[in-house]
This record gives C-alpha cells, structure tokens and sequence, in this order.
C-alpha cells in the first residue's frame, strides 16, 4: 500500500486544497460547485474575521504524489469560551473512499487541535455552525440549497470507521409556499401581533448597516441556547449581512419590533445555488454571465434563521413570522421551500413544521471524536 503524506499547505500549495473536492465531484449531478474566489476568502486567515477568535490549519493528504483528501482543524475560541469547554472541531473534509486516508486526515486534525488544548474534536463544521456544517447520511437524491452541504454517500462511513461517532443530527424539511395552509397561520399571526403590539416589517435596505446592526443586537440572545451556538463579532456578523445582502429579498428578511426595539429575526434567501451551479465555480469567463442569467430562474427559497428573544418566545412571533414569509414568498412567484436546519431534539420546532405540512427529506450529522 502506498504511503499516506498529510502536511500542512503554505500559499504555494493552498491552491491544491481549494480545488481538491472540484475534482473529487466533477461527475456528481447534485454538487453545487462554490465559488473558488467565495471560498479563497473564508479561507482567509488573515482577513476573515473569523478567524478573530479563532485559529485553523488546513491539510492535504497526499499518495503517490497525488491530493487525495483535505481537512482543516480548527480552535475555535469563541465556541469554547461561550459553552465554558475545550473543544476542537474539523471541516473542510474531502476524501476519496479509502478508510486509511480518512483516518489519517482525522488523527492529523485531532492531534493540531489536540496539542491546543482541546479534549476531542467535533464536525465537520467548515468553519463553524454558522456556515456549512455536517454530513449529509440521507437525501443524496438532490442538490443542496443555499450554504447547505453535499457530500458523497460513503463520508458517514469513512468517517465511523475511523471511530467517530454521532454528536446530534441537522434536519432540513421542505414543502411548497403552494401547499402550506396560510389561512390558520395568519389567525395565530394576527392574535399575536394585535396583543403584543408587534410589527413584523422587512428589512430597509436602504438603511442596510444600521438594519444589520440592530438584527446583531438580537442575534446572541435569540440563539443563544441552541446547541451549537457560537457568538460571531459584530465584524463577523457584518461580513455575513454583506454577502447575503448581493441576493437578498427584502420581502424575506423579516424584523419583529415592539417599539423601537427589534426582539425577532426572521431570514429566507432564494437558492442561489441553482445559480451557482451553472458556473461552475468561476466568475470568468462566463460564469459571472451564467449566474446572472440563472438567478433570474430561482424559484425556490430556503428558511435559514428564524429567532425571538427569550421574553418574547412564547407570544407566537415566530408563526407570525412564518405567515409573513409564506405570504410574501407566494407574491415574488416562489414555490419550493426547505426550513433548515433544525436540531432533531427540537420537539416544538420539529412538530410546528409538520403540522405546516413540512415533510423531513435530509438529514445531516454532526460527529465527534473523543
């Protein structure tokens, strides 16, 4: 057997870990290429502000000269700081089917993280929660929706065989704006918003930052208690508002106020993967062409956030925000809609969506190693 080489890239080789899975899935019908240039800069340690309070080191297995796997290990200080433990987490994680190059891309990670500290190693999180994260083990019979994963259907078991096991499982529902019954929804909705004098109203885009501002002030507390959770910087958060905002509707950004003050926070985007998919990972030299024309097509939504402050959790905001959503979806022409992703211990959240006529279609895993 051919020897396993897992080193750390430096510049020069950084261009063989971004294009590693381009390869891996050139002949996949369901994986969406990124954008090379998209993911350059979330790999970016010294300018994304990710990595503020975090550090990571990217790897590249090698054999016979060849890339034939990727991880990156990362310490995330903010996570560990915020949950009060010493975790390290993986991501980035690519691989051919071979179980010796998955564990030797798995024991590299852990021993970085290790020797920082940390006491096991959880993921794939690529970087953290608040982007893609966990490893698709059912529903391999469709692309992913919007900063949604894919991945081929041997990872779980490359992944388990190298002793890793289930941490908690990310459920995506879908349905269709077409289908959910609206009319009970906006009853609930309407009795909420007159009792707790709430106005649910779409985000100003021509106010952006101070819109973006405001939503950061409420972000920590609305999702502070969801497992996985970690605290982005206000830099952090800004850098987010300002990708999405490229292809938001302000129809489906959504704030609740009482008052003057923002308590809730509602976020859906269009499946600019459909999109993204054409172009195959380049702007140039008609990808940029290919998105423009494509994106004029989507017609599909995915429900990404959708938080309420802790005093306000049980006024029924939330389904206010839904029949906002749904009804604004249905005026712009959407149809298909996924709400994801949803922890599977969420019983509340889980039902709520089923009783909307939702039907669970993937599933995602988040695994750890101790």
């Amino acid at each position: 057997m051919a020897e396993i080489d897992v080193t750390a890239v430096d510049q020069r080789t950084l261009k063989e870990f971004v294009e590693l899975p381009y390869g891996l899935y050139r002949n996949d019908p369901y994986w969406v290429p990124p954008l090379r240039i998209a993911v350059k800069e979330l790999l970016d340690r010294k300018k994304h502000p990710f990595y503020s309070n975090a550090e990571a080191e990217f790897f590249v297995a090698r054999q016979n000269g060849r890339a034939v796997g990727r991880i990156a290990a990362i310490v995330d200080r903010a996570h560990n700081k915020f949950h009060s433990e010493n975790a390290g987490f993986f991501g980035f994680f690519d691989c051919i089917d071979d179980a010796g190059i998955a564990e030797a891309l798995l024991r590299r990670a852990r021993e970085w993280v290790t020797k920082r500290g940390a006491q096991f190693l959880r993921g794939p999180v690529s970087p953290s929660t608040n982007y893609e994260c966990g490893v698709l083990v059912e529903g391999f019979d469709s692309s992913p929706m919007v900063m949604m994963t894919y991945n081929k259907r041997y990872y779980p078991g490359l992944l388990e065989k190298a002793g890793l096991r289930k941490a908690k499982d990310l459920l995506a529902y879908q349905s269709s704006t077409t289908h959910i019954d609206n009319e009970r929804i906006e009853k609930v909705a309407d009795r909420v918003l007159r009792r707790h004098k709430v106005n649910v109203r779409p985000i100003n885009k021509k106010d952006f930052n101070a819109e973006v501002a405001r939503v950061w002030e409420v972000y920590g507390s609305a999702w502070a208690r969801n497992w996985g959770f970690v605290p982005m910087s206000r830099e952090e958060f800004f850098q987010m508002g300002k990708e999405m905002k490229q292809i938001l509707k302000p129809e489906l950004v959504l704030l609740g106020e009482v008052g003057d003050r923002v308590v809730g926070f509602a976020l859906a985007l269009p499946d600019i993967n459909q999109a993204l998919k054409p172009a195959g990972g380049s702007l140039f030299p008609t990808g940029l062409l290919k998105i423009l024309y494509h994106q004029r097509l989507i017609k599909s939504v995915r429900v990404l956030a959708l938080g309420v402050v802790e005093e306000h959790r049980t006024s029924g905001l939330a389904a206010a925000f839904y029949a906002t959503l749904v009804r604004n979806a249905r005026k712009l022409g959407f149809g298909p809609c996924e709400m994801s992703w949803i922890l599977e211990d969420n019983v509340l959240m889980n039902r709520s969506l089923e009783v909307m006529g939702a039907t669970r279609y993937k599933t995602y895993r988040i695994y750890e190693w101790s």
